[in-house]
């Protein structure tokens, strides 16, 4: 694994890392965008196994995450205005990198969590860039509950402004997560059934933290702008899609959300979608105890799309 940075639009160091593949003949290139309090290391060993099948793979650490952060007390907070989108055209910034570096090579996106939310916004502003999609743990349109979390992270940002870290917001948003996988241990069990991987998460000083008012209040408008119909239908059509959760996944709404996205994909006209549910899989299916037959079903459908 290499480590490398660029300098994004406002002047911000964006850290970046490069698995790469030890094949000739290189298949494509997998450009990983990781999910909401965590950062790219964590996807080390699926990258290694890209590397084994003959793909590249390039990630980098979000705005307010990993070393893209700075330092800990950085992380949760990604920019002073709109920053949702910026960490979209970050993506976007990797994704010229990788071109340029591989030239008329395939490129798939693997947006997983928050970076699949990302990734939805991105195939709408940049869908030609790229030429698969794939979204993990991922969800459809957000609740209108949730237009109450940007009432109450505004307000908090008014009083204590855009850095202030929001343990309201946090528990509101993922607060009940866990409360389907009695008895637990920890906090973070409805991540994986795998007691390992919860634990190196939670020993990870870079997972785990609270994010900022202004983190929930840019997350949330862009869920609900990148669900508005006129984005929506900037989509390719033909681009190839395919989503990947557990059963069990309190983010995808337990599979329902999947399914949803999957049908409002198919009501815009995509004509190549599909999805894969994992019988008692929770959120990380990356980090459960089946990830290699995971692994190997995105394998199978990347070999099948480029």
């Amino acid at each position: 694994m290499e480590k490398f940075h660029f300098i994004d639009e406002e002047k911000k160091k964006i850290v970046c890392y490069k698995w790469k593949s030890n094949d000739n003949k290189v298949k494509g290139i997998v450009q990983i965008a990781h999910g909401m309090e965590e950062r790219a290391v964590r996807y080390d060993y699926f990258a290694k196994r890209l590397n084994k099948a003959g793909y590249i793979v390039y990630a980098n650490d979000h705005r307010g995450h990993g070393a893209t952060a700075g330092s800990k007390k950085n992380l949760g907070y990604i920019a002073d205005n709109d920053g949702f989108n910026w960490m979209v055209k970050d993506m976007k910034q990797l994704t010229d990198i990788i071109k340029d570096e591989n030239p008329n090579i395939p490129v798939i996106l693997f947006g997983h969590s928050m970076g699949s939310f990302l990734s939805q916004r991105y195939v709408e502003l940049y869908g030609d860039n790229i030429d698969s999609l794939i979204l993990s743990g991922t969800n459809g349109k957000p609740k209108a509950i949730t237009k109450l979390g940007i009432l109450i992270s505004k307000h908090e940002i008014r009083k204590h402004g855009r850095k202030h870290v929001s343990n309201i917001m946090e528990k509101l948003a993922i607060g009940g997560y866990n409360k389907n996988f009695l008895p637990y241990r920890t906090t973070s069990e409805w991540l994986s059934s795998d007691e390992e991987e919860v634990d190196k998460y939670i020993a990870d000083k870079y997972c785990g933290f609270v994010c900022t008012s202004s983190f929930y209040y840019d997350l949330i408008r862009g869920l609900w702008e990148m669900h508005e119909k006129n984005n929506l239908k900037r989509i390719p059509k033909s681009l190839p899609i395919y989503m990947v959760s557990g059963e069990k996944d309190p983010v995808g709404n337990q599979g329902k959300g999947v399914i949803s996205l999957y049908n409002t994909f198919k009501k815009i006209g995509l004509k190549n979608v599909s999805y894969r549910l994992y019988k008692d899989g929770r959120h990380e299916m990356l980090n459960e105890t089946n990830k290699d037959e995971v692994i190997d079903h995105i394998l199978k459908w990347i070999n099948k799309e480029i």
